[in-house]
């Protein structure tokens, strides 16, 4: 891509990697010179929180206003009720109403942190799109808006194609999801001058599609941007650990978790990750990036400090990098790692350390945690634990515990107050 981008948003997308494919760059630029653009994303409340996976969009966002433009966060309550079939193998267990509400009031904590939602001129916009979903008349809906899309376009699709290749079921209700996504553009443009909407590279089709049906019912020029699908470079998705999501949320990943996870970043993802994910100038990532040895550590220190600093807040970032120093550099306790309080009740007479192995997090089954101690992968108080069949007392609770699996992984255990 050789275009060289004339407005702050289009060059810090470009800088930093965040884009994978445009419309039409130079109209869109022009457009972004021109005045504050409108632009949105949406997210289904699937969840009650998002996770890291999601965070390359909540920084587009963020540059988005940083930039002076206009964000408008889109809770897909209306969408949720279908289910994006995007490039899944099988279709999503539909939520009630009241499931995706709650979703909904989880997701909105994560935005505040990142986005103003004051009423300046670029002040952000959180919309739900059963404003005008819930109340569409099907027959109505099918006539002014279905007839503009063609079935055999949309079987072409890749998320639709993939799956039918695969010959797995693609119900009705999933197919008319990207019919769903176009109007929700649409009526964003109409109702909130919207010009522009981006997403993930998965993303593609339904962004297209929106961008068509405006053209033809309105006839108005929108864009559509998107932004690179991001696998690390082992090749594993973002947004996924050993343990399960990396959520935003602070009550369902802990700061102190959330932080460890990217300063366990590979050495090879940190310069990309520091573009992406934090504020630093491109040239410092770039030289934190390309360090080696011990130095490399130390920037993946920076990168997980200024990724928590935005998520949760410099106290919480401070605070993780304090436990993370006292557990692994001086192999002590540190009072912000995971912790596992047991009742009276809850230990009993003893409970196993297998149990206890999977309570803390630190495994997913008991057949993974007596894998673990037999391949020499725990430790009790950073000592090896070799015998499974350990159990664990009142007695040898009178202090919390330390369990690890592995280096990087710990918990502590202690009985509740």
């Amino acid at each position: 891509m050789t275009y060289h981008p004339k407005s702050d948003f289009m060059r810090v997308m470009m800088e930093r990697g965040f884009i994978a494919d445009c419309t039409d760059y130079q109209a869109l630029d022009e457009a972004l010179c021109e005045g504050v653009v409108p632009a949105y994303i949406g997210f289904d409340a699937t969840a009650k929180s998002l996770h890291v996976g999601s965070l390359i969009q909540i920084m587009m966002l963020r540059w988005l206003q940083k930039t002076g433009h206009k964000p408008i966060t889109l809770m897909g309550g209306g969408t949720t009720k279908v289910g994006d079939p995007s490039f899944r193998a099988d279709e999503r267990p539909l939520l009630d109403e009241a499931a995706i509400n709650d979703n909904i009031s989880g997701i909105k904590q994560v935005f505040a942190k990142y986005i103003d939602y004051s009423d300046a001129d670029n002040g952000a916009l959180m919309l739900n799109n059963a404003e005008w979903l819930d109340g569409l008349n099907y027959l109505e809906f099918l006539r002014d808006i279905g007839r503009h899309f063609s079935v055999n376009r949309m079987l072409s699709f890749e998320s639709v194609k993939s799956r039918i290749d695969r010959e797995q079921s693609l119900s009705f209700l999933e197919f008319n999801y990207m019919i769903l996504q176009a109007y929700d553009f649409l009526e964003l443009n109409r109702r909130y001058g919207c010009l522009l909407q981006m997403g993930g590279s998965d993303q593609w089709g339904n962004i297209v599609n929106g961008i068509d049906l405006t053209r033809r019912v309105i006839d108005n020029q929108i864009f559509g941007l998107t932004s690179p699908l991001l696998t690390t470079s082992e090749g594993k998705k973002m947004g996924k650990s050993a343990d399960g999501a990396v959520w935003l949320n602070a009550d369902m990943r802990s700061p102190y978790e959330f932080w460890q996870f990217w300063r366990n970043t590979t050495d090879a993802d940190v310069g990309r990750f520091l573009k992406l994910y934090t504020e630093l100038p491109v040239e410092e990532c770039d030289r934190l990036g390309a360090l080696a040895g011990q130095e490399i550590n130390d920037a993946k220190v920076i990168l997980a400090n200024e990724v928590t600093t935005l998520c949760h807040g410099a106290e919480a970032a401070a605070a993780a990098e304090a436990t993370a120093r006292e557990v692994f550099e001086k192999g002590g306790v540190g009072d912000d790692l995971p912790t596992l309080e047991l009742s009276a009740a809850d230990l009993g007479d003893g409970i196993s350390i297998v149990q206890l192995i999977v309570k803390s997090g630190l495994a997913k089954s008991g057949k993974d945690a007596k894998r673990l101690i037999k391949e020499n992968g725990a430790k009790l108080d950073d000592e090896n634990l070799t015998d499974a069949g350990l159990m664990v007392d009142a007695a040898k609770l009178a202090q919390p515990i330390k369990l690890s699996a592995g280096k990087k992984r710990h918990a502590l255990v202690k009985l509740a107050d």
